[in-house]
């Protein structure tokens, strides 16, 4: 397979998982990535939840564009200093709001591509927002990343 070089730069990769939609994944990714950037670290947020992206509403950047560059896309950096790179399906979608309704061989197309198509730069951390569930996305998800440095991974769960 084809190794990217735009995550090179990056020098650890959290996913965020959960057996379950609702539980609050986006949220402490969003939490988890403004706790880190007010330590001085540089991160990124890799918003893979393709039928649900909410993390550009959570950071005011729904209205917000991605831009094409030699390397790829060019994520939306975010936060009161820029200092939060962001990329999300939510961003490529003509209505922000509009579900997405792929079968899985797309899906899983628009992953390999974010994790190999996105100029992420020099960051501390990328945290990855998966989708719901241990479905295929989450195969593709982690077989497109396996060549990389997946630090760990925050199962979240809900306590019923």
């Amino acid at each position: 397979s084809e190794r990217s070089t735009n995550l090179l730069g990056v020098r650890h990769i959290l996913l965020v998982l959960s057996g379950k939609g609702g539980v609050g994944k986006s949220t402490l990714c969003t939490e988890l990535a403004l706790a880190l950037r007010h330590r001085g670290h540089r991160v990124g947020i890799l918003d893979v939840d393709l039928c649900g992206p909410s993390i550009p509403r959570m950071l005011r950047v729904q209205d917000r564009a991605v831009h094409q560059c030699d390397s790829g896309w060019v994520p939306v950096f975010v936060g009161h200093d820029s200092g939060i790179a962001l990329m999300s399906i939510g961003f490529l979608l003509e209505r922000p709001d509009d579900a997405v309704v792929w079968r899985g061989p797309k899906k899983n197309a628009m992953i390999k591509q974010f994790v190999t198509d996105v100029a992420w730069g020099d960051l501390d951390f990328l945290i990855v927002d998966t989708p719901p569930g241990t479905s295929d996305e989450h195969i593709s998800t982690v077989e497109a990343l396996r060549h990389y440095k997946l630090f760990g991974a925050i199962l979240v769960t809900t306590p019923q």
